[in-house]
């Protein structure tokens, strides 16, 4: 076997990977890793959690797809899973978290439309997002690096400086603006958590002007950062949010969570997904969302994540040199660094056994399952300045 026949769009670790169980990951070769990516925020509950294990099994032998020309109990049953957990009235079923998003822009310029106020199409961003990588994702958080070479910007997307509180407050006033899309504690882009203070201005800002709040919590929610949606922290609601990864615990599945008003324009015909919503995904989503809106999963992400974080304090005093900053909320914690961020990712990997992954702003995250135990979290940290260590003798060498 080869990559050679697949398309080369990632940069790939040189780990063949052949199974996982809870926060560990075995290669091809035998090596036992600990993981603290876990799929990218997506293994909620680590690999192969038994719980979801056994809810793909059991739907497996009952019916895996029929299209949304039918009704499907398991896709009911998880929206009002959703609904009841959340601030939204109905959802839309997806495959990927990008999907979600483009649902999500599609509903908020359709809500305008539908009012008679077709000429808002504007969609405003933030530097340093990512909604993910359909073209309306992409344009959404106009990352050069992700939108060069594919033409001209689609109409309607601009990007705000992140924390540029003028420039947001004259998008918001803006007759033409639409909605405001952002992440409350952004991912890739490098771990940084909107103030709890902004998002409630932003509420107020939207809510005076007209325009709809979209929250990209398909990385940051789901118990991600100790409540169940990042939002939360602040005591307010978006209109409209994108929700994908740890809702499948590993198995394909997006939601576009709205209010009744947000998707009012959302008519039969006006949108649609083949296999968004199929039963395997809804049984896993349902399994999913049970077992990690509890308190015992939440309470433990408090407690794991303020461990990590008091630990790579202590390392950041210990290796100045390595560590620059520790940010993020929950188990989204991003590590910025002095050294190259991927070569300290590979460096963990090869040398300690500890998988992390990158982040914008030269950061590492840490991503670990939502269920990780106190010994795994000091192993974690035990095998993270493994890693400083190592990065330090070169630095020196």
């Amino acid at each position: 076997m080869s990559t050679n026949h697949l398309m080369g769009v990632y940069n790939r670790a040189p780990l063949e990977v052949e199974r996982g169980r809870g926060a560990r990951l075995w290669s091809t070769d035998g090596t036992e890793y600990l993981d603290c990516v876990a799929g990218i925020s997506t293994n909620g509950l680590g690999h192969a959690h038994p719980v979801l294990v056994q809810a793909v099994k059991d739907q497996a032998e009952k019916l895996w797809h029929v299209s949304n020309i039918f009704r499907i109990p398991g896709q009911e049953a998880l929206a009002d899973q959703l609904c009841q957990s959340s601030f939204a009235d109905v959802v839309f079923f997806t495959n990927s978290g990008t999907e979600a998003v483009e649902c999500a822009l599609k509903t908020a310029r359709k809500y305008h439309s539908a009012n008679g106020q077709a000429e808002r199409i504007d969609i405003y961003g933030f530097d340093g997002s990512f909604h993910g990588r359909t073209y309306g994702a992409i344009n959404a958080a106009a990352n050069p690096s992700y939108t060069e070479g594919f033409g001209p910007p689609m109409q309607g997307f601009h990007q705000l400086k992140w924390g540029d509180k003028d420039a947001l407050e004259a998008a918001f006033k803006s007759p033409t603006t639409a909605a405001v899309i952002l992440e409350p504690v952004q991912g890739e882009g490098g771990c940084r958590a909107t103030p709890e203070e902004d998002l409630r201005w932003m509420r107020q800002m939207a809510d005076e002007h007209g325009v709809l709040l979209i929250f990209d919590e398909v990385q940051c929610g789901m118990g991600r950062s100790g409540k169940l949606w990042a939002h939360e922290w602040a005591c307010m609601a978006p209109d409209i949010m994108a929700v994908a990864k740890a809702l499948g615990g590993g198995f394909p599945i997006g939601a576009c969570l709205a209010s009744a008003k947000a998707a009012q324009g959302m008519t039969v015909g006006v949108h649609g997904s083949t296999f968004g919503g199929n039963p395997l995904a809804m049984a896993v989503g349902q399994a999913a969302l049970s077992t990690i809106n509890t308190p015992e999963i939440l309470n433990n992400v408090a407690e794991i994540a303020g461990y990590l974080k008091q630990q790579l304090a202590g390392l950041q005093e210990r290796y100045p040199d390595v560590i620059v900053d520790v940010r993020g909320k929950g188990l989204l914690i991003g590590v910025k660094l002095h050294p190259n961020n991927r070569e300290f990712m590979a460096l963990a990997r090869e040398t300690q056994q500890l998988l992390v992954a990158g982040g914008g702003d030269n950061c590492v995250r840490l991503l670990p399952p939502l269920n990780l135990t106190l010994e795994e979290a000091r192993e974690a940290i035990t095998r993270f300045e493994g890693a400083c260590a190592v990065v330090r003798e070169k630095l020196t060498a």
